[in-house]
């Protein structure tokens, strides 16, 4: 059904790299939420009308607040493809991110109030309407919403949207509700005992659960996370085809939005190499990331020399030694600089969280390397932190 749904709305649908592709997936999923929900809601809330359950009417009342949030995630999506302006020249992408908080916040706002309303029917319980054609209604709404959740799987996986697959979460979430309404009808049924306000009250916790869990989720793209490891891979492969680069390092991904991401690197070239082909190599590595993965990306250059033998023995000195400290990723712009009492060894080193011990304590230990060889030399380590996973 997804597929033929991408066939019939989506031209160019494989090339969800494109900015415009990937509006009309996120549109075609509010859409679809739109329909199925508000369907969902109004035959839910008039079953639970009819039968005078609580806990139907709440996911009934939960399933609009999904059509409501359908609508947002449209919306969201049409702002967010909007163009750069003067005062956002990054564009309008991360509205998509505030788009998931805003939804989020919903669910939590409605999980409270439908918890109070169950709390209430537990104080002064109703007797239940049991009918099979409710039970039907509700099996083909559990089904419904497995459709739901396997569709904004689909779409959130092809074009790599946090917001739809918390929507899918969100989905599934709601197969379960459905599933204990379900349960408390049958127990009401076969043992006489009404269980439906405390059954609201379950559903009512999750959905409060749920959005906690989606506020967590979509806050964290807004606070700003790690490189997503498939597309740093991606970046690192298109450098490395190129027979002239030596190493890289600092690479640093900034996401402004699905659509909208910079990143720059450091790429070391052969110091005694010609200068012009080095540059002409990094224009084409940047060309080449922006036209495979639509990054906008910058490549900082820098000369190594290869052919030093003093250079590769402390390099190898200082690496072995730093190598069996936990934390430290690499050691790069590696370099000597003599003078008339003492030689700097001069070199980064890259930490990541996992480090422990003190940047004095690693300064310590290089130095104590490098002074085994000879006496004069000192290091001088400039200490970078681990922003992607190279």
């Amino acid at each position: 059904m997804g597929n033929l749904l991408f066939k019939i709305f989506i031209k160019d649908r494989d090339n969800t790299s494109d900015p415009a592709v990937r509006e009309k997936y996120g549109k075609l999923a509010g859409a679809v939420g739109i329909i199925s929900n508000l369907l969902l809601c109004i035959i839910k809330i008039s079953i639970g009308l009819f039968s005078k359950s609580i806990a139907i009417v709440a996911d009934g009342i939960n399933n609009l607040a999904d059509a409501s949030s359908s609508i947002i995630t449209l919306v969201g999506f049409k702002l967010a493809a909007a163009p750069e302006d003067e005062e956002h020249p990054y564009g309008h992408a991360r509205i998509e991110y505030l788009t998931g908080l805003f939804i989020s916040i919903l669910i939590i706002i409605v999980g409270v109030s439908l918890l109070k309303t169950s709390v209430g029917k537990i104080m002064d319980p109703q007797p239940l309407e049991f009918s099979y054609i409710t039970i039907i209604i509700l099996i083909i709404a559990i089904l419904i919403k497995l459709w739901q959740a396997v569709f904004n799987v689909t779409v959130g996986k092809k074009i790599r949207s946090s917001a739809l697959m918390a929507t899918a979460a969100d989905s599934r979430n709601d197969v379960i509700s459905t599933t204990a309404v379900l349960v408390s009808l049958i127990i009401g049924k076969v043992t006489g005992f009404n269980i439906d306000g405390y059954m609201g009250c379950l559903v009512a916790l999750f959905i409060i659960w749920s959005g906690i869990q989606l506020v967590r989720e979509t806050s964290s793209t807004l606070l700003g996370e790690v490189a997503d490891k498939e597309m740093v891979d991606e970046i690192l492969e298109i450098i490395r085809r190129e027979p002239g680069v030596l190493g890289i390092h600092d690479l640093m991904v900034h996401n402004y939005g699905p659509g909208k991401i910079f990143a720059s690197a450091h790429v070391e070239v052969d110091a005694d190499g010609d200068l012009m082909k080095s540059h002409d190599m990094i224009d084409n590595i940047e060309r080449m990331v922006k036209e495979v993965l639509k990054i906008h990306f910058v490549i900082h250059m820098d000369p190594v020399r290869v052919n030093d033998p003093l250079i590769n023995k402390m390099h190898r000195i200082i690496s072995t030694e730093l190598s069996a400290i936990e934390g430290i990723e690499n050691i790069h712009d590696f370099r000597i600089v003599p003078g008339p009492t003492h030689t700097n060894i001069v070199f980064d080193a890259v930490l990541t969280p996992a480090c422990t011990i003190s940047e004095k304590e690693i300064i310590r230990l290089a130095n104590d390397a490098a002074k085994a060889v000879d006496e004069s030399y000192f290091v001088v380590i400039t200490f970078d932190r681990a922003y992607t996973q190279l």
